[in-house]
């Protein structure tokens, strides 16, 4: 069975056993029906390695409707706002900002992803 990336606790604890060997002797002892998807799912609910992301606030919201985003791409002072805004919306925790080019680019990607879900409504 190909390993998938863990999106949570429960995938990570799912792969360890599957590695390990462990969650062939647990079906065994516990029978075909022993809850693990279940459990599994749970884990990732509680401990997602990635939480959803907040509401945009209402400065923030203006900022990337008015094209905040394609200012970002030649601006240092949109580029730093869009992440501020993409650190708190995802709640990453980082402080420092970045010049590198694909994290540049996926934060563009997540917001970009974040305004066109209030655009749809």
């Amino acid at each position: 069975m190909a390993k998938r990336k863990a999106t949570g606790l429960g995938d990570t604890i799912e792969n360890v056993l599957q590695a390990t060997g462990i969650d062939k002797v647990a079906k065994f002892i516990l029978g075909e029906d022993c809850k693990c998807d279940e459990r599994k799912a749970k884990l990732n609910e509680l401990w997602s390695y990635r939480k959803k992301p907040l509401c945009l606030n209402e400065d923030e919201y203006l900022w990337l409707s008015e094209g905040g985003l394609k200012k970002a791409e030649t601006s240092l002072v949109d580029s730093m706002l869009m992440q501020r805004t993409h650190n708190r919306v995802f709640q990453t925790g980082r402080l420092e900002y970045t010049s590198c080019a694909s994290c540049l680019r996926d934060q563009y990607q997540d917001l970009k992803k974040v305004l066109e879900a209030y655009d749809t409504k």
